[in-house]
């Protein structure tokens, strides 16, 4: 029967670590670029001519603030599945050691 463990036990912990932590920013990240946080207008992309050519440029600037908020909640899921497969892994490590061969 073949494995389907393919990293070992601290690869697979520090995997679990990293994608803890970026579930965390990444969420607090969507939820501040949601909440349209001033602090973040240096990350929404967007340019000069965006706003001189728009008759309500505070619309356009609120749909890229959400824009980017759905992408960092996008990013944080795929920390989540990351972090799936690492717990994953780090139960097949831990069955892997009670196991006689």
């Amino acid at each position: 029967m073949p494995s389907l463990l393919f990293c070992g036990p601290k690869m697979a912990a520090c995997g679990m670590v990293i994608s803890i932590w970026g579930v965390i920013m990444l969420a607090m990240l969507g939820i501040f670029f949601s909440a349209k946080s001033a602090v973040l207008i240096e990350d929404v992309p967007f340019t000069e001519e965006d706003i001189r050519n728009d008759k309500n440029p505070p619309q356009n600037i609120y749909a890229l603030y959400n824009q980017v908020g759905i992408n960092c909640f996008i990013a944080a899921g795929v920390y989540v599945a990351v972090g799936a497969v690492s717990l994953c892994q780090v139960r097949l490590n831990k069955r892997q050691e009670y196991m006689v061969t």
